[in-house]
């Protein structure tokens, strides 16, 4: 049970105090070391009377219910409804952030909406909800808050999901995915010049989350990097990044190349090209992986799912609209029963594209 020490402030397990008085918080490889009163870097974290602690308890910036393929997730139960919900505050400082608003808050009023775990729980079941996914802004910070919602969900048969940027420590990066069902986990680049400089973190404690959930776990994997012209985006980067995932991870791991568009600290970069999104697949499809996307651009092939053993088309989308379902019960090939990577219902949902505003 977690300790309340104020309304919406629970203690937390991954901290430690230092020679000079100060804590470090122990739950992300930052190590934010911290005076008495003084707030992480994630701002949500905070050292209260010499103990790190959660001040966003049961707090939110809002409940929607999206397409599991927004998250972006598809191969994770097509076409099923997700019940998503972040809160303030990231571990990260990226430049290009997308949820800024929501990311970079320093305003604990930014966080509206208030209901714990059982509550959100219960809403995903009354909603008819597979799952429900934290997101938004990256779960790592609301680390409790998150593991005892999964907790409530597993108990009404509701999946979790988490979106991620992956940068946590060993021993929380545990505990976490024990309860989690998939996650997407954001490859932002494959250089730690890039990492360091435009999301103040580093790659390779990425890149060890991504083994640790593949091989030291049950849960389903996805991986979304966000193109950025001239940052990230360079045929020798992205050869790089592919041999990495297929070498390290397998052939199995879906991964999605998504659009850029200028927002926060970035709005001097042009939106990210089509062309560049295709040239991507194209490069990871050479290099051995089998499932292979691009986000934040309309185009139904790049969309679309298709059996990497005979080619033929699996699962048509429209953006976030299934077309065409040619999976048998076992969620293989109808043409030639090669099993699909992924976890499926016999028939898919038909949730689609809408996005439902939720009050819980």
């Amino acid at each position: 049970m977690r300790s309340l020490i104020s309304k919406n402030t629970v203690t937390t397990d991954y901290w430690h105090t230092l020679e000079d008085d100060r804590i470090q918080c122990d739950l992300c490889p930052r190590f934010c070391k911290l005076h008495d009163q003084q707030r992480g870097l994630c701002f949500i974290r905070q050292n209260i009377n010499q103990q790190i602690v959660l001040t966003s308890y049961g707090r939110s910036s809002g409940f929607c219910i999206d397409p599991i393929e927004k998250k972006p997730l598809n191969h994770f139960y097509p076409g099923s409804p997700v019940l998503s919900f972040g809160t303030a505050g990231c571990n990260l400082a990226c430049k290009f952030c997308q949820n800024w608003d929501m990311s970079k808050s320093r305003e604990m009023d930014s966080l509206m909406s208030q209901a714990d775990p059982e509550a959100i729980a219960k809403a995903a079941k009354n909603e008819n909800c597979k799952s429900v996914a934290y997101t938004y802004n990256d779960p790592v910070i609301f680390h409790e808050y998150a593991i005892d919602t999964a907790q409530a969900c597993k108990e009404l048969g509701i999946k979790s999901v988490a979106v991620s940027a992956g940068y946590v420590c060993e021993q929380p990066r545990a505990e976490f995915y024990q309860v989690m069902d998939a996650a997407n986990i954001d490859l932002k680049s494959f250089t730690e010049s890039f990492y360091h400089k435009i999301t103040g973190s580093h790659l390779q404690a990425v890149l060890e989350t991504l083994k640790y959930i593949k091989h030291e776990t049950n849960v389903w994997l996805e991986i979304t990097t966000l193109l950025i012209p001239g940052e990230n985006d360079t045929e020798k980067e992205l050869q790089q990044m592919t041999h990495w995932v297929f070498e390290n991870l397998g052939a199995n791991v879906p991964m999605h190349f998504s659009a850029f568009h200028p927002d926060w600290k970035m709005q001097n970069i042009p939106s990210t090209p089509t062309e560049t999104l295709l040239k991507a697949r194209s490069i990871a499809l050479a290099n051995g992986i089998n499932y292979v996307y691009i986000g934040n651009a309309h185009n139904k092939v790049a969309d679309s799912t298709y059996c990497h053993h005979c080619g033929k088309l699996l699962i048509g989308r429209d953006w976030y609209e299934l077309s065409e379902w040619n999976l048998d019960k076992n969620g293989a090939c109808l043409a030639c029963h090669t099993k699909c990577a992924g976890q499926f219902d016999t028939k898919p949902e038909n949730w689609g594209p809408k996005r439902q505003a939720l009050h819980i």
